[in-house]
């Protein structure tokens, strides 16, 4: 979601609100849903790499026009997952995005304009259920800063963030100015960031350094958004699009928000995607996609 929809959903955190260190540590993909095929195996080794999905909120968009600069969606709804990613390898856990903010777990629904907003389970609430808490992550990275991915950083807040230079520097201006969003509750959230230690990166970064989990430029949404590579044991190699797409329209017909930081940058990078996903002969979730996520029964193997 870019300045239109931070500017929106400022008043609804208020109303939910009411009820750095440095560090270095070492054609078309597959269509999500054919992950729930793949057969269980019974002799997955112990380095497999095992994905939670979990639920961090629901969207529901009573107006999708601001979902395409061509003007097709205009009166049509929706509603978005908002979907985080558990990302276990023997090396370490990767939490991938952070969902919406964890106070709507006890405000309730929220609605502005266009957003309703909602959250039943908090990310420490989640990792309980798996019998883990917060400590547990060792690294944290985003796809972008937009509020529906960061929500909860305040409840990772020993995990090393890996985040993209471009996407940094969008948040955190290297001259020392306000960030653009400008909007005290968007402050807040990117405030929650300060704390973490952080390793930033451009180019490729091959989480483990064994290839399995790879963060990727996908520019456009916004200065510095990435996409996620995962080679998985079962399924093969999967891309999660982080907001390059917020729908399975939206990347069949490669429609780009109204709002994204950069739409040739956008399309460019929807190019590059499709080549990798090709070349990988990818499956492809689209996070915000009910479509891809419901399928997937909270586990990718």
């Amino acid at each position: 979601m870019g300045r239109l929809t931070t500017a929106m959903m400022a008043s609804v955190l208020v109303l939910a609100a009411a009820c750095g260190k440095t560090e270095s540590k070492p054609a078309d993909g597959t269509a999500a849903a054919d992950i729930a095929q793949t057969s269980e195996t019974d002799d997955v080794s112990e380095a497999a790499l095992h994905v939670d999905v979990l639920d961090c909120g629901k969207i529901e968009v009573s107006d999708l026009d601001a979902f395409s600069s061509a003007g097709d969606y205009a009166g049509q709804t929706d509603t978005f997952t908002d979907t985080c990613f558990l990302i276990r390898h023997p090396q370490g856990i990767l939490l991938w995005d952070l969902g919406l903010p964890g106070m709507l777990a006890t405000s309730g629904p929220q609605t502005l304009q266009i957003f309703t907003v909602s959250l039943d389970k908090t990310l420490t609430a989640h990792l309980k259920d798996l019998g883990m808490t917060p400590d547990d992550i060792d690294y944290l990275a985003i796809s972008h800063s937009h509020f529906d991915h960061i929500g909860q950083a305040d409840q990772v807040q020993n995990a090393l963030w890996l985040v993209h230079e471009d996407e940094l520097n969008a948040m955190f201006p290297p001259d020392g100015s306000t960030a653009q969003v400008a909007t005290p509750e968007q402050l807040a959230l990117f405030a929650m960031f300060n704390p973490l230690e952080r390793k930033a990166f451009r180019g490729d970064y091959d989480v483990f350094g064994d290839g399995s989990v790879v963060i990727f430029e996908t520019p456009g949404h916004t200065p510095g958004h990435t996409s996620l590579q995962l080679m998985m044991p079962e399924a093969g190699p999967v891309l999660l699009a982080g907001d390059l797409y917020h729908r399975s329209e939206s990347r069949e017909l490669k429609r780009v928000p109204r709002f994204n930081y950069d739409e040739a940058m956008t399309l460019a990078s929807m190019d590059a995607f499709e080549a990798r996903a090709k070349e990988l002969g990818a499956t492809v979730i689209i996070q915000h996609e009910p479509r891809d996520i419901d399928p997937l029964q909270g586990v990718i193997q």
